[in-house]
């Protein structure tokens, strides 16, 4: 069961503590694992994609630049300020680096950020194919939909920019052909949504391979999920709860 967001604590709320030996070795461990599995389920491939965790002091530890996530060890993790600078004279932070301190940023709820490339997900947004649609019962329940960034130049402020809005309503979003951002309570749980992601979105590329399209689950079908929510103490995020991208 997900955490109730008013919950969870804020950004301010620790920026008193320093980030302790134990807390920073078990970090870059679990970066470490969760490439590993992004890499193995091809959720990433060659250097592509990074991924980032939150400490209690508000640094962040991320992966490096130029890395092959799915070969890290703990000692290629580095760890930057919410700005994006090197702390402890460590490797050079991803070229992304800047997705992840806007999601910090916007989302004082979460800790952890994982960016991936989704072949399914991504070439459904080239395809010009709603992520947001309403087909599975278990997404509708979770996280509603999967809205979807407009194209911006990867390694720039442009990225960030374009995911600022989104990442305010939504714990997944897919960035035109590009990738995916998921976050979360913690890294597993950040993956978690990655791997729901790219499963809604292979089982919706099937379906237009299969048949050329597909309807979506009517109205009254949603809200009888939607409320199911309560009766299941399911908490998240969710954007056809809250509207997110599309409403305007």
């Amino acid at each position: 069961m997900n955490t109730p967001r008013g919950n969870m604590p804020h950004a301010h709320d620790s920026s008193s503590r320093e980030a302790g030996a134990d807390e920073i070795t078990r970090g870059r461990r679990a970066l470490c694992e969760i490439g590993k599995l992004c890499y193995s389920r091809n959720l990433i491939v060659g250097a592509d994609g990074n991924l980032s965790m939150r400490l209690s002091d508000d640094t962040i530890l991320i992966t490096p630049a130029g890395a092959m996530k799915g070969f890290l060890e703990p000692h290629h993790i580095t760890r930057v300020d919410m700005a994006g600078r090197v702390l402890d004279n460590g490797p050079r932070a991803s070229t992304e680096t800047g997705i992840h301190t806007t999601a910090y940023e916007v989302r004082p709820d979460i800790r952890a950020v994982v960016h991936a490339h989704p072949p399914h997900a991504v070439a459904l947004t080239l395809a010009d194919i709603d992520l947001q649609m309403p087909i599975i019962p278990e997404v509708v329940v979770t996280i509603g939909g999967i809205p979807t960034a407009p194209y911006a130049t990867p390694g720039t402020h442009e990225l960030g920019d374009s995911i600022r809005d989104l990442l305010r309503c939504s714990d997944t979003v897919m960035m035109r052909s590009h990738g995916s951002i998921t976050v979360g309570d913690n890294l597993m749980d950040a993956f978690k949504k990655l791997d729901m992601l790219e499963h809604t979105a292979r089982i919706l590329y099937l379906t237009h391979t299969l048949r050329g399209g597909l309807d979506p689950l009517p109205p009254e079908a949603v809200e009888k999920l939607l409320h199911t929510r309560k009766i299941l103490g399911v908490t998240g995020m969710n954007t056809l709860v809250n509207r997110c991208g599309l409403d305007g």
